[in-house]
């Protein structure tokens, strides 16, 4: 399923580093790191110089952990895998953080600074300030001690198994019983994945407790009244401000959750129950069993590349590249830690797609989310500092979440029938409306959390749950559930590994939409856009990388009104 002739990229020859360096000891860096930090600097071409090889460091170092951090969560029984990854956060980065910092000083010291390019500059050297703004040397100690602990987390969540119909199932597995058309079966499967995730409550309570504390002194060591206004300048939100969050939640609870709370409605009814439990939300109301649209991983990848090239040839291409690199870890497995991601690798420019596939419907989306931030890498791939790739995630998830909808008209690759066709692209518009609550209702808690870092973990929960009756469904019938409800945010990995990467994909998902619907109005026209907004990388504002993928960066109500009231519309027609 892949192009005979396809070119596989190579990476770029080193200038700087040798071709052969391994990294095993701090001592075969520093001395690189003391160049580029003594290094006298005399015209702005000796200044781009310093750049680029201070952005092939960047590159070479970013691509070496992230081998070591996928190498870990395939296998997270492998202890040399995990002290393989250890090492560098405990040996390598700590030492590298001083240097970041004395290089972003010199940077902006530089008496050339001024005559680079300000329209190719301006968004790296805005970061970078902001980068000089918040540093503080005794936060290097506590931000690896957070990269160790939030880890943990990982460990704790693949070793979730159930014994179900003779089998050991991870959750992610046993997640599809609860799409079974027995309804006896999908409260036993719900009820055995509670009653494992209820063993780990404590230590996961303990470990966010942990996480909030040490988060909590690190805003404190650089001047922040809390973490959340300390992580939107670490994050660079440049472009919007807490308030504008909270005018988010706002626009998603009086425009969304109405008519995501209809779906359930319409669910009830047809599955003819007095009470829907939270076992009844996965499976299909009118009796089908659950979409199957793959069987295995191989299946997926070769699939998902021929409807990427029926899109456009150039995104299947990016996937059989990857393919054929064996860039791809896509089935679920005991000792696998839970979720999916793309990583970037820099310095070759060819992603990594990790997965847990267990063949459903779901699984599609993420090969085909994932696959948008894959693509996204490809086109930056070019761009001349390992800086200008690094995108903010308002505009990644973007690339990501615009590829869930622009796929669909393609998933015929996975469905023959007609009929299975419509109920997964029905599910698809679904899901992009019932995304938008539960992305407000984790990104509310959060600022919650952070705002008072000494709160209890009943009033955590009192929290939560006072958050679920704004956003969850009023539909759902939780009695003799409630600790299941209460403790439903410790599913979310990034409240524990990636603290504030939340809200922006109730962000994207608008944009999504919004790219759906240009596509929907103009093919071609759309997709020439969107790839134009990702090439960008981030050498423009995210508002600007919105426009240019003719889309607005904007979450007024209005605004979420016009994108509801398109997808509902497109809802009627299938």
């Amino acid at each position: 399923m892949q192009n005979s002739t396809i070119q596989l990229p190579t990476k770029d020859k080193r200038i700087f580093l040798p071709e052969n360096l391994v990294i095993d000891s701090w001592e075969k860096l520093s001395s690189y790191f003391e160049d580029l930090k003594n290094r006298e600097i005399n015209s702005v071409k000796e200044l781009e110089k310093w750049l680029k090889d201070r952005s092939e460091l960047e590159a070479v170092l970013e691509e070496d952990m992230a081998w070591r951090y996928i190498k870990m969560n395939i296998d997270t029984t492998n202890t040399d895998l995990a002290d393989s990854f250890s090492f560098f956060i405990t040996e390598i980065e700590p030492k590298i953080a001083p240097y970041t910092n004395a290089f972003n000083l010199k940077l902006v010291n530089n008496q050339f600074l001024n005559d680079l390019d300000k329209e190719t500059y301006h968004i790296y050297l805005r970061g970078i300030k902001k980068q000089i703004e918040i540093f503080r040397e005794e936060n290097i100690p506590l931000n690896t001690k957070l990269q160790e602990e939030s880890q943990k987390y990982g460990a704790v969540s693949a070793a979730m198994t159930i014994n179900y119909d003779g089998k050991e199932l991870t959750l992610q597995q046993a997640s599809n019983y609860l799409k079974n058309t027995d309804r006896k079966i999908r409260e036993e499967v719900f009820s055995l994945i509670n009653n494992r995730r209820l063993q780990d409550e404590n230590e996961l309570n303990k470990l966010y407790s942990e996480l909030i504390e040490l988060r909590n002194q690190v805003a404190k060591n650089a001047g922040f009244a809390n973490y959340r206004d300390y992580m939107f300048a670490a994050l660079g939100r440049f472009d919007y401000e807490a308030k504008d969050c909270f005018n988010f939640h706002e626009a998603i609870e009086k425009e969304v959750v109405p008519v995501t709370n209809g779906f359930d409605v319409e669910k009830k009814q047809l599955l003819s129950v007095d009470a829907l439990k939270p076992w009844d939300t996965a499976v299909d109301p009118t009796g089908k069993p659950a979409l199957k649209p793959f069987d295995g991983g191989e299946e997926l990848i070769n699939k998902t590349i021929t409807a990427f090239n029926r899109i456009k040839p150039y995104f299947g291409e990016c996937l059989a590249i990857m393919k054929e690199l064996k860039h791809l870890d896509l089935d679920s497995k005991k000792g696998k830690a839970p979720g999916g991601f793309n990583y970037p690798l820099h310095e070759i420019g060819v992603p990594f797609i990790y997965m847990n596939s267990v063949g459903s419907q779901r699984d599609l989306v993420t090969m085909v989310h994932e696959g948008g931030h894959a693509i996204h890498s490809f086109l930056t791939r070019d761009l001349a500092l390992t800086g200008f790739k690094d995108t903010p995630s308002e505009v990644a998830e973007l690339a990501s979440m615009s590829m869930e909808l622009l796929s669909m008209d393609y998933w015929d690759e996975f469905y023959t029938d007609e009929t299975e066709l419509k109920r997964a692209k029905k599910e698809q518009l679904e899901k992009a409306l019932e995304t938008l609550p539960w992305v407000a209702s984790i990104d509310k808690f959060q600022h919650w959390v952070y705002e008072n870092p000494m709160h209890t973990v009943e009033q955590r929960y009192a929290k939560w749950n006072d958050i679920m009756k704004a956003f969850g469904s009023n539909q759902v019938d939780w009695t003799g559930n409630e600790k299941a409800l209460a403790t439903l945010w410790q599913k979310q990995l990034h409240l524990f590994e990636v603290p504030f990467y939340y809200i922006e994909y109730g962000m994207a998902q608008l944009g999504a939409i919004a790219v759906w619907r240009n596509y929907k109005q103009n093919p071609n026209k759309a997709i020439e856009q969107y790839m134009a907004a990702l090439k960008l990388g981030y050498t423009k504002s995210i508002k600007e990388i919105y426009q240019a993928a003719g889309i607005e960066f904007n979450f007024s109500q209005a605004y979420v009104k016009e994108l509801v009231d398109f997808i509902k519309d497109e809802l009627k027609k299938i």
